[in-house]
């Protein structure tokens, strides 16, 4: 009861007040049964704005040290993790990877929504990246429908470093289901796996304009770290899976009324 009242009354009130969110495709998200939300990642704060949108419950996997803290910085950053539906699950071990679609194909059995970002990480340029065959997995298992999408800003309102984001409008943009049925009981076919991957990938970068880059996010992150470029994308290679880059920008909110 306190983590739903932290939800209702405390947390939303205040994003809404700081990102006065705005969207687009709500109603494609289905009103019930297990779905899966696969989203870009621009910032810490994407798992906290998504959920405000949205008219069900939707659950993230997030780091078992934001549960663990102590003193009361440990407890309010639990208490404020749990609020918003976060699930924890240790990412450090061998196993962490089964662990966590383990956790999604539970959360997708009892028939509710369970979010995941394809790069695996935050994007480090603002670009859209490779994404890990994790939800592939994830939707060849289940047979939960996967909607893409879009998060618009919050990268400028939180960029990589800063803690505490600065107000601003920010969006989200969701596509219509993706039905991934045709492909059920091939989920160890890491060709197949490949496909509806970059399927996914493309249709996020359908919605959110961005530019792709056909690495991993972590291995962007680590070349930007040690003071590398990252390759602009070769021809051929534009978009996810090779395809032609589609022709869209990146979507911007609507004007206020007078």
């Amino acid at each position: 009861m306190f983590y739903w009242w932290m939800k209702q009354v405390l947390v939303g009130p205040l994003l809404r007040l700081m990102f006065r969110p705005w969207t687009r495709g709500v109603g494609n998200v289905p009103s019930e049964g297990g779905v899966i939300l696969a989203s870009n990642h621009l910032a810490v704060i994407d798992s906290f704005v998504l959920p405000l949108v949205l008219h069900r419950k939707v659950q993230f996997l997030g780091k078992s040290d934001y549960f663990t803290g102590t003193g009361i910085k440990g407890r309010v950053t639990a208490g404020f993790m749990r609020g918003v539906g976060t699930i924890p699950v240790d990412r450090s071990g061998g196993k962490a990877s089964e662990a966590a679609l383990n956790t999604g194909l539970r959360v997708l059995s009892d028939g509710e929504m369970f979010g995941i970002y394809p790069e695996g990480t935050r994007s480090p340029d603002g670009r859209l990246h490779r994404g890990k065959t994790g939800v592939a997995r994830l939707a060849l298992e289940s047979g939960a429908p996967v909607v893409p999408v879009a998060m618009i800003g919050t990268g400028e309102a939180q960029p990589i470093g800063k803690r505490i984001p600065k107000p601003m409008r920010i969006g989200i943009v969701i596509g219509e289901p993706l039905d991934f049925s045709r492909y059920r009981g091939m989920e160890n076919d890491r060709f197949i796996l490949r496909a509806v991957t970059d399927e996914i990938q493309y249709a996020i970068m359908s919605l959110s304009g961005q530019e792709y880059v056909d690495i991993y996010a972590a291995t962007a992150k680590a070349r930007l770290a040690a003071g590398k470029k990252v390759a602009a994308p070769a021809t051929g290679t534009r978009a996810p899976g090779g395809r032609e880059v589609p022709e869209v920008q990146v979507p911007e909110a609507p004007s206020d009324p007078a």
